[in-house]
Protein backbone atom coordinates (compact mmCIF):
# COMPACT_ATOMS: atom_id res chain seq x y z
CA UNK A 1 0.00 0.00 0.00
CA UNK A 2 1.81 3.24 -1.02
CA UNK A 3 1.73 6.28 1.38
CA UNK A 4 -0.92 8.41 -0.17
CA UNK A 5 -3.92 5.32 0.40
CA UNK A 6 -2.53 5.02 3.88
CA UNK A 7 -3.05 8.79 4.49
CA UNK A 8 -6.37 8.73 3.34
CA UNK A 9 -7.15 6.05 5.83
CA UNK A 10 -5.14 7.49 8.72
CA UNK A 11 -7.09 11.15 8.05
CA UNK A 12 -10.83 8.95 7.81
CA UNK A 13 -9.78 7.12 11.56
CA UNK A 14 -8.06 9.76 13.09
CA UNK A 15 -7.48 9.65 15.67
CA UNK A 16 -7.90 5.86 16.61
CA UNK A 17 -5.74 3.04 15.20
CA UNK A 18 -2.64 5.44 13.38
CA UNK A 19 0.10 4.07 11.04
CA UNK A 20 3.01 5.28 12.87
CA UNK A 21 5.39 3.48 11.04
CA UNK A 22 4.64 5.99 7.84
CA UNK A 23 6.52 8.28 10.42
CA UNK A 24 10.58 8.27 10.70
CA UNK A 25 12.00 7.67 13.85
CA UNK A 26 12.96 11.17 14.40
CA UNK A 27 10.00 12.98 12.94
CA UNK A 28 9.65 16.41 13.52
CA UNK A 29 6.21 17.59 13.92
CA UNK A 30 5.03 21.53 14.34
CA UNK A 31 1.78 23.65 14.48
CA UNK A 32 0.64 27.11 15.53
CA UNK A 33 0.67 25.36 19.43
CA UNK A 34 2.79 23.11 19.64
CA UNK A 35 6.41 21.09 18.53
CA UNK A 36 7.26 17.70 19.03
CA UNK A 37 10.06 15.56 18.46
CA UNK A 38 10.16 11.91 17.85
CA UNK A 39 7.73 9.01 16.93
CA UNK A 40 6.84 8.55 20.54
CA UNK A 41 6.14 11.66 21.56
CA UNK A 42 3.88 12.10 18.10
CA UNK A 43 2.00 8.87 19.44
CA UNK A 44 1.93 10.40 22.72
CA UNK A 45 0.66 13.60 20.98
CA UNK A 46 -2.11 11.96 19.09
CA UNK A 47 -3.07 9.32 22.26
CA UNK A 48 -3.26 12.76 24.20
CA UNK A 49 -5.83 14.37 21.57
CA UNK A 50 -7.69 11.08 21.84
CA UNK A 51 -8.12 10.92 25.46
CA UNK A 52 -9.06 14.71 26.28
CA UNK A 53 -11.70 15.92 22.78
CA UNK A 54 -14.47 14.23 21.89
CA UNK A 55 -15.99 13.53 18.35
CA UNK A 56 -12.38 14.68 16.79
CA UNK A 57 -13.18 14.23 12.70
CA UNK A 58 -10.46 14.89 10.90
CA UNK A 59 -11.34 15.58 7.08
CA UNK A 60 -9.35 15.34 4.06
CA UNK A 61 -10.20 17.89 1.33
CA UNK A 62 -6.98 17.18 -0.70
CA UNK A 63 -3.47 15.63 -1.05
CA UNK A 64 -1.33 16.97 -3.40
CA UNK A 65 2.25 14.94 -3.76
CA UNK A 66 4.81 17.03 -5.30
CA UNK A 67 8.02 15.14 -5.59
CA UNK A 68 9.19 14.45 -1.38
CA UNK A 69 6.67 16.79 0.01
CA UNK A 70 2.89 15.95 0.50
CA UNK A 71 0.66 18.62 0.87
CA UNK A 72 -2.44 18.16 2.49
CA UNK A 73 -5.77 20.57 3.61
CA UNK A 74 -7.95 19.29 5.80
CA UNK A 75 -10.53 20.34 8.75
CA UNK A 76 -10.18 19.09 12.31
CA UNK A 77 -13.02 19.23 14.96
CA UNK A 78 -13.55 18.53 18.08
CA UNK A 79 -15.76 18.93 21.43
CA UNK A 80 -13.67 20.67 24.22
CA UNK A 81 -13.52 18.84 27.74
CA UNK A 82 -15.60 21.77 29.06
CA UNK A 83 -18.70 21.96 30.94
CA UNK A 84 -20.11 23.57 27.94
CA UNK A 85 -18.86 21.27 25.39
CA UNK A 86 -17.94 23.94 22.95
CA UNK A 87 -17.38 22.43 19.18
CA UNK A 88 -14.18 23.91 18.10
CA UNK A 89 -13.40 23.40 14.01
CA UNK A 90 -9.39 24.44 12.48
CA UNK A 91 -9.44 24.47 9.15
CA UNK A 92 -5.76 24.59 7.66
CA UNK A 93 -2.80 22.71 5.59
CA UNK A 94 0.39 20.12 6.41
CA UNK A 95 3.59 19.91 4.84
CA UNK A 96 4.57 16.55 5.32
CA UNK A 97 8.38 15.56 3.88
CA UNK A 98 9.62 12.57 3.31
CA UNK A 99 13.26 10.70 3.96
CA UNK A 100 15.16 8.91 1.15
CA UNK A 101 13.21 5.74 2.51
CA UNK A 102 9.73 7.34 2.23
CA UNK A 103 8.88 8.08 5.60
CA UNK A 104 7.46 11.38 6.94
CA UNK A 105 10.13 12.90 8.75
CA UNK A 106 8.69 16.22 9.21
CA UNK A 107 5.19 17.01 9.19
CA UNK A 108 4.11 21.22 9.73
CA UNK A 109 0.51 22.26 10.09
CA UNK A 110 -0.77 25.84 9.26
CA UNK A 111 -3.99 26.62 10.48
CA UNK A 112 -6.33 29.49 8.38
CA UNK A 113 -6.88 30.72 11.75
CA UNK A 114 -4.95 32.05 14.28
CA UNK A 115 -4.38 30.73 18.13
CA UNK A 116 -6.08 33.72 19.47
CA UNK A 117 -9.10 32.72 17.25
CA UNK A 118 -8.70 29.27 18.23
CA UNK A 119 -8.91 29.94 22.12
CA UNK A 120 -12.06 31.86 21.49
CA UNK A 121 -14.04 28.64 20.14
CA UNK A 122 -13.83 28.06 23.79
CA UNK A 123 -15.87 30.60 24.99
CA UNK A 124 -19.10 30.20 25.16
CA UNK A 125 -19.58 34.53 25.04
CA UNK A 126 -17.19 34.74 22.41
CA UNK A 127 -19.01 33.28 19.08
Amino acid sequence: MDILTILREDYARFPENQTYSIYAEDITFADPMMRVQGRKKYEDMIHFLATWFQNIRLELHGMEPQEQVIHTRWTMSWTAPLPWRPRVVVTGRSELTLNDQGQIKQQIDYWDCSRWDLFRQHLPWAT
